[in-house]
């Protein structure tokens, strides 16, 4: 997966908007103002590419204990949070998009009931 790949996968998902909220490099997108991925472009640019996802608590011990190309997220709530190494060559394109997409699932299952009405 490259930035493109990862940043039009994201942006295709209902509701979501991509921002710099910090600085220049962490480029963060998320679902109705709530933060579901980021990443930094620089590290990417070096060839360290990785995204932080929210994950439930569970389910990431779980992926950690099983890939080394995921860890504790990177400058995150370490339970919540993974850094999904993408240069690794670990991962396949596949599980990273299901990683995406639990991402976003996991935030958007924390909305108001409103919110979450509004997407479908």
């Amino acid at each position: 997966m490259n930035i493109e790949d990862y940043r039009n996968y994201c942006l295709n998902k209902k509701e979501v908007t991509e921002h710099f909220p910090f600085n220049d490099d962490a480029l963060v997108f998320k679902v109705l103002g709530k933060m579901f991925a980021l990443t930094s472009l620089k590290r990417w640019e070096n060839g360290e590419a990785f995204i932080n996802l929210k994950c439930d608590p569970e389910y990431a011990q779980e992926l950690r204990a099983e890939y080394d190309a995921i860890k504790p997220g990177y400058h995150m709530h370490k339970k919540q949070w993974n850094s999904v190494y993408i240069q690794e060559g670990e991962l396949s394109i596949q599980l990273i998009k299901g990683l995406i997409d639990h991402s976003y699932d996991m935030v958007v299952s924390g909305l108001s009931k409103k919110l979450r009405e509004s997407i479908k």
